[in-house]
């Protein structure tokens, strides 16, 4: 693998969510130690599946991997780091300062805002502290999906240039207090994430024009901050030897190889950027030996192998196809749906509302979000399809426009520039000039643009009050720190209000039931269904309780001939028995089709039964 050619001491791999970061970054550690050097994996994604990979328990402390001689591992634990964040904020001030003061102390650091800047602590740490990480020869960064990456990436310049315009005082006591002993550290950052012979950056994709597209972009934003040694691994790509005569396999085939050959002009241009591809397995990743096997095995090999246990994969698919009919029969007459289309049918009962669709990276929560609402407003409802993804797109996927539908996104850059404007409009007018110069400064602070999203976030949710607002989410994590910074400000409320006023907040409203549907979407493999099942008890903890679980892309749902998809097929049973009986109340399967679902005729498509 050319991306691994003389390795330097710091990789990063980052990509759009879904498209196997966590499983090369874990297949590169394990292959470097193999090599008998000493590497520690860190995963500095807010909803991290490292240990999951591995079937051990990291969490935020260099943990051995036992059964890898060399391997170290490390998951960055947002809110492990944001306490002890706070406790060394409030700790000096507790018994010095009034209670009252120290309390607004406490509430000012409660938001994501200063989730996120422990998290960055951290990071920082790792590429700076000798004395933390001089027992490693690599250090090998699993990245959260791409826009939260490039935000983690970039706050080195940002918060450097910040502290050196002198901008970190008191008037952003809360997260930023600190931050000014913090400047050496950036600045090293910096320097480390910048030079040639350390750092990598390894960009993640798969054959489909959205992830390369998501490519291109990644690699115009980290070479605009520095970032120059970049390597490009496809991930996934079907082969040429498992495609035969089906139907499905010949599209996908087909489809990949259409979208390699049209790839975005940024990376045309760039004939120098070592390619690697990977192809498709059989099998989930999952398990070491799963992970050895994804880099060391040559694709003649593995397909070789599945050739070899195709006769049993067949009978296994087709005893398989059974236990999934029994499944589908049960679903049919027990859950209230099985479909998209029954469960839009319990959603439209109400006439309006607000319908949230989570979930990892990668499973599809845009193409369901536009379904789920073009489903909705083919039946005559004013529906409101929103995304709070930076990298959503959701225009592309409806590819088109429909009656009594509107489409919107919440761009961080564009709230948060309107938020500015506003503020300086009504507050900055009753300012003189160096009050207003003040007020500037607090603006331009990496705490703005929290405060914009969770205003706009607001603003949307309340029109579910009149009609169905359709949000599609930004992957697990992100998502989360949202919910966060929702409840923080719930929690303000309810304090500055007192017991026995009446009000509502946007979290009493996602906790409401009957006003809010939560549906979980996942993939039936082993690293989504766990995340899908780490985030319904995050949310349950929050007090929302999710309504629905989607499968989507489901290959048992459909016909196959194909080895490797039967293979895949097969694997899909357990995790499907998983959801339908363990996880949800309400499930709903919806089948991998032959052409992309980009257009209202297609997403139509997904609502109805698989095959």
């Amino acid at each position: 693998m050319k991306f691994l050619d003389q390795a330097p001491r710091f990789l990063f791999f980052t990509g759009k969510g879904g498209v196997g970061k966590t499983s090369l970054a874990c297949a590169t550690a394990i292959q470097l130690a193999a090599s008998s050097q000493r590497v520690l994996l860190v995963s500095t994604d807010p909803a991290s599946n490292v240990g999951q990979v591995f079937g051990i328990a990291i969490g935020n402390q260099i943990t051995a991997i036992t059964e890898v001689p060399g391997l170290s591992a490390l998951e960055i634990d947002p809110q492990a780091a944001a306490k002890a964040y706070r406790d060394r904020i409030v700790g000096p001030v507790r018994g010095v300062l009034p209670d009252s003061i120290v309390k607004r102390i406490e509430e000012q650091l409660s938001g994501a805002c200063t989730t996120e800047i422990a998290a960055f602590d951290e990071f920082t740490a790792l590429l700076t502290d000798g004395a933390l990480t001089q027992d490693f020869n690599h250090i090998v960064f699993d990245t959260a999906p791409t826009g939260h990456t490039i935000r983690m990436l970039q706050l080195p310049g940002a918060w450097s240039g910040f502290l050196e315009d002198g901008k970190g005082d008191a008037s952003c006591l809360g997260p930023l207090a600190g931050l000014e002993k913090q400047r050496a550290q950036y600045q090293a950052a910096v320097d480390a994430l910048a030079d040639l012979q350390r750092t990598r950056m390894v960009l993640v994709a798969r054959a489909q024009a959205a992830t390369l597209n998501e490519a291109a972009r990644t690699h115009g934003e980290l070479a605009g901050i520095g970032l120059t040694q970049q390597y490009l691994v496809i991930n996934g790509v079907f082969p040429a030897s498992q495609v035969g005569n089906d139907l499905l396999a010949q599209a996908i085939f087909k489809r990949e190889q259409a979208a390699l050959a049209a790839l975005p002009k940024a990376l045309q241009a760039l004939q120098a950027l070592p390619t690697d591809q990977i192809a498709l397995k059989g099998f989930n990743l999952f398990g070491l030996e799963a992970l050895r096997q994804l880099l060391d095995a040559p694709a003649a090999t593995e397909s070789r192998h599945r050739e070899e246990r195709s006769d049993v994969a067949t009978q296994e698919f087709m005893d398989g196809r059974a236990a999934l009919a029994m499944t589908s029969s049960e679903l049919t007459s027990n859950l209230t749906g099985h479909i998209l289309s029954s469960l839009v049918d319990d959603i439209a009962v109400d006439g309006h509302g607000l319908v949230m669709l989570m979930g990892k990276g990668g499973v599809g929560k845009t193409t369901l979000a536009a379904a789920v609402a073009v489903e909705l407003a083919t039946r005559g409802f004013e529906v409101h399809l929103t995304t709070s993804d930076p990298a959503a797109h959701l225009s592309e996927t409806l590819d088109g426009s429909l009656p009594h539908l509107s489409v919107s996104r919440i761009d961080p850059h564009e709230v948060t520039e309107a938020y500015r404007a506003n503020v300086l409009a009504v507050k900055g007018a009753k300012l003189n000039a160096a009050g207003r110069a003040v007020l500037e400064e607090d603006l331009r602070s990496p705490c703005t643009e929290e405060i914009a999203v969770f205003q706009a976030f607001s603003r949307i949710i309340r029109e579910a009050g009149k009609k169905f607002v359709v949000m599609d989410t930004a992957p697990t994590g992100h998502t989360l720190l949202l919910l966060d910074a929702t409840g923080a400000y719930h929690r303000d409320i309810a304090r500055q209000m007192g017991a026995k006023a009446h009000f509502t907040t946007p979290m009493m409203q996602l906790q409401d039931p009957r006003q809010t549907k939560v549906l979980i979407v996942t993939l039936a493999e082993t690293t989504p269904v766990l995340e899908a099942a780490n985030l319904q008890a995050d949310l349950r903890r929050a007090g929302i309780e999710p309504w629905a679980w989607v499968i989507n892309n489901s290959i048992a749902a459909t016909r196959v001939t194909s080895p490797l998809l039967k293979v895949r097929a097969n694997n899909e049973l357990r995790e499907i028995e998983a959801v339908t009986n363990h996880h949800a109340s309400r499930c709903a399967l919806v089948p991998l089709l032959k052409d992309e679902p980009i257009g209202v005729d297609r997403l139509k498509q997904l609502s109805a039964n698989p095959s």
